[in-house]
């Protein structure tokens, strides 16, 4: 058996330069201080002695869990990741997106990968008194493997509670990223789940769920018999409003903290201050890397974008800064990669914008211009439709971005707004503005790695054996750590791999700040790179915020 050490691998992303620097506050703006308003939310009042030990939050509307609080219907996965909010998990993230523990006192891979053994603390209570043992944990995952509708544990063949602080978990496949899953995997209880779990939930992490008001709030409560160190924020209450009624609330003085859009950032916001949190929230596009074809009945490639000196002059044309600017309000960085910042990135995929390497490329490869002001090659004209989810103004403002500028490059790009319902396919064909980001490697395999049914990438169309053969050590590696090389080499080997110098099937454009309004006098405890989604990520660490 292989320990597996945790330390190490802190240590080696900590030297990597991987160490984050979470969130950062603008000048604040000064203003009188609020009574407490009439629903009972709790406000600062100057001059005196305000209750410490209760914040309130407010989130998005799609941040709720539909399906409540059950890691069998996503809650714990993507955007929702709990961080032990209401139950706990085996592991968790370190702040360089490394591998912590938790409930978790050992884990051991086995020589050839197939068994992960873990071994538990004795000390945890659920919140109805019932003790937590290994049990617990088989069942959580045997159920998960059966029913999750959001989790991927197809690699899992069965978890063994092997005795009471002990489980085995027994292994499809090697998974050298299995802590990564026990990362986002709360451990439910055997004796009190059922179908309403999602509303009534039974954990042992920090909070208790006392009130789910659907559609409106949650109130969350310090569990007095949490085994770690006791929540600074006893009550915690998340209110869940769009962005007029979100910023209408700070404006009111009736919340604490509440998430906000960079086109609000201009606005007068009296006792509160602006806060900043890095991400890993990016936004790009596909381009599909096969001349066009029928698949199935589907429309999938492109002529023009099958060329991969115009994929790399494309990549050489986008102004990211100016983007940031212009569409971002200065609130974002470059994005170059899915995994920008994480331990598994590759920093040869960074580049520099450079439009006159990019003219001398399309010109090497034979795409010239006409007396329009428009590139062509063997009577293919260099045209591009880039395509975003209707509902989503940044989305549409970064299409409407990249197409002007390609303008300048002999480009003919136009952009235009569609559903998801037929986006997934469309973007077989041609580029959509997607939305990505998450604290696992997985991400990469997910976008790159080719399907078996079709031997093409699921997203878009693209396929390189190579890349596919980095993706598949990675995950058979034994070894956690040894296994970060392979994601690097999936992106760039020297001599292949996704990015500028290689295939470059996907253009990465911004990495988007998530933004808070923060009440005056409020600490919020130091972020973690923030996955895809404007959800719970910022009350991850809750229990550590303060009052000044």
């Amino acid at each position: 058996m292989k320990k597996i050490k945790i330390t190490a691998f802190f240590a080696a992303a900590a030297a990597a330069g991987l160490l984050l620097t979470g969130c950062s506050g603008s000048a604040k703006r000064s203003g009188t201080e609020t009574e407490t308003n009439e629903s009972g939310t709790q406000a600062q009042e100057t001059g005196t002695e305000a209750k410490k030990d209760s914040v309130v939050v407010v989130m998005t509307t799609n941040s709720e869990p539909e399906s409540g609080f059950d890691p069998a219907y996503g809650w714990g996965a993507g955007e929702h990741v709990h961080e032990p909010l209401i139950q706990s998990t085996l592991t968790v993230t370190t702040p360089d997106l490394g591998i912590g523990y938790d409930l978790a006192t050992s884990m051991e891979a086995s020589d050839d990968g197939m068994t992960w053994t873990v071994t538990i603390r004795d000390d945890v209570k659920f919140t109805d008194g019932e003790p937590l043992t290994a049990e617990d944990v088989a069942f959580t995952y045997n159920t998960l493997k059966k029913t999750s509708s959001v989790n991927d544990f197809t690699m899992l063949e069965s978890a063994e509670a092997v005795d009471g602080t002990t489980v085995a978990f027994h292994m499809e496949r090697p998974y050298s990223i299995w802590p990564y899953t026990m990362a986002i995997t709360g451990i439910v209880p055997e004796h009190a789940y059922g179908s309403d779990y999602g509303s009534n939930p039974v954990g042992s992490g920090r909070y208790i769920l006392k009130q789910w008001d659907r559609g409106q709030q949650v109130i969350l409560e310090a569990n007095p018999d949490y085994y770690g160190e006791a929540p600074k924020m006893k009550q915690v209450t998340i209110l869940f409003m769009d962005e007029d009624a979100a910023f209408a609330a700070v404006k009111a003085g009736q919340v604490d903290l509440a998430y906000t859009a960079a086109s609000y950032t201009d606005q007068e916001t009296a006792g509160y201050n602006l806060l900043s949190c890095e991400t890993v929230d990016n936004r790009g596009f596909n381009l599909p890397a096969i001349p066009k074809t029928e698949l199935d009945g589907l429309t999938v490639g492109n002529d023009f974008t099958a060329d991969v000196k115009v994929r790399r002059a494309i990549n050489l044309a986008i102004d990211r800064e100016e983007m940031i600017g212009n569409v971002l309000n200065g609130y974002g960085s470059p994005a170059f990669s899915v995994c920008d910042k994480m331990p598994w990135y590759n920093s040869d995929a960074q580049i520099s914008y450079d439009p006159e390497a990019a003219a001398r490329l399309l010109d090497e490869a034979g795409w010239v211009t006409g007396a329009d002001g428009i590139r062509e090659k063997d009577g293919v004209k260099a045209e591009i439709e880039f395509i975003y989810p209707a509902d989503d103004s940044v989305r549409q403002a970064l299409a409407a971005d990249t197409a002007n500028q390609l303008k300048e490059l002999g480009i003919q790009a136009t952009s235009r707004g569609t559903g998801w319902d037929t986006a997934y396919d469309e973007a077989q064909s041609q580029p959509l503005l997607w939305g990505w980001g998450a604290h696992t490697p997985m991400e990469l395999y997910n976008i790159y790695h080719t399907m078996k049914d079709t031997g093409l990438a699921s997203y878009s169309p693209y396929a390189n054996e190579t890349v596919d053969r980095y993706m598949d050590e990675a995950l058979a590696s034994t070894d956690l750590e040894g296994s970060l090389e392979f994601w690097k080499k999936a992106q760039w080997d020297g001599t292949t791999g996704i990015t500028q110098e290689g295939d470059i099937p996907w253009i990465w454009l911004v990495n988007i700040d998530h933004l808070y309004w923060e009440r005056d006098g409020l600490h919020v405890a130091e972020q973690k790179l923030h996955p895809h989604g404007h959800g719970w990520s910022i009350v991850n660490n809750v229990d550590q915020w303060s009052w000044e």
